[in-house]
């Protein structure tokens, strides 16, 4: 395999992976929170709310970038506070390409698992409470499951969607070598290179075959998981 990719492609190749896992990893709870909230509750401020989650879909994801840095970065108002108090720079670092990722990548993750609860039958959960489960014995026994098809779902596309994130990532957290280096960043860098059409082209093809792997690996948990809930 080393004779297919090089020391440093496959560095890019891996810190994508990290990157990837850990966006989708982190983002995961906060998403089926954000789901359930819009699609099971009503308060002042909804339509805004949702409005802002769905947001980084339509924003060029340079913007999204800038918001980050103007937000997370080290003068940032709140990454200066994270600098100062706790000791944590996102600025040039892995942790900001995956917070980047996460942003990027979390709308898709939310709206699939919206999807997948708003199609979960509420007179099994009414049914439930009637015979005296409490709302977190229904939520673990009943809802979650029926909607696990969504929330798997989702994270892999997330996934996805992080593998191939760029604009907000190279704006918020610039293209460092071993650390910031995703395989979007590798390809964009080899294309400024005199020599770098192969190394682009093989990240080209790499790429390509994570996100498409990525997408089937969705579309089969997904109909492997409703079978199961359909033969239960």
């Amino acid at each position: 395999m080393d004779v297919l990719l090089t020391p440093d492609e496959w560095t890019a190749v891996y810190l994508s992976l990290k990157v990837a896992f850990w966006a989708t990893f982190w983002s995961l709870p906060f998403a089926i929170l954000t789901a359930w909230l819009l699609a099971r509750t009503r308060f002042p401020g909804r339509g805004l709310f949702d409005g802002l989650i769905y947001l980084p879909l339509v924003l060029p994801k340079v913007v999204v970038g800038y918001i980050l840095l103007l937000t997370l970065g080290a003068r940032g108002f709140i990454g200066q506070y994270l600098d100062a108090w706790f000791g944590i720079k996102l600025i040039f670092s892995t942790a900001g390409a995956t917070v980047a990722a996460a942003v990027v990548s979390f709308p898709l993750t939310v709206n699939a698992i919206r999807l997948a609860l708003e199609a979960v039958d509420r007179g099994l959960e009414t049914a439930a409470r009637t015979l005296g489960a409490s709302r977190l014995d229904v939520f673990v026994s009943i809802t979650l499951p029926l909607m696990l098809p969504g929330v798997l779902s989702g994270a892999l596309l997330a996934i996805a969607s992080a593998l191939g994130e760029f604009g907000a990532t190279i704006t918020f957290v610039s293209n460092v070598e071993g650390k910031t280096r995703t395989i979007p960043l590798a390809i964009y860098s080899a294309t400024h290179m005199p020599d770098g059409d192969a190394m682009a082209l093989r990240l080209t093809l790499v790429s390509i075959v994570l996100a498409f792997g990525a997408l089937l690996l969705a579309s089969l948990v997904d109909r492997r998981i409703r079978a199961m809930i359909g033969r239960a």
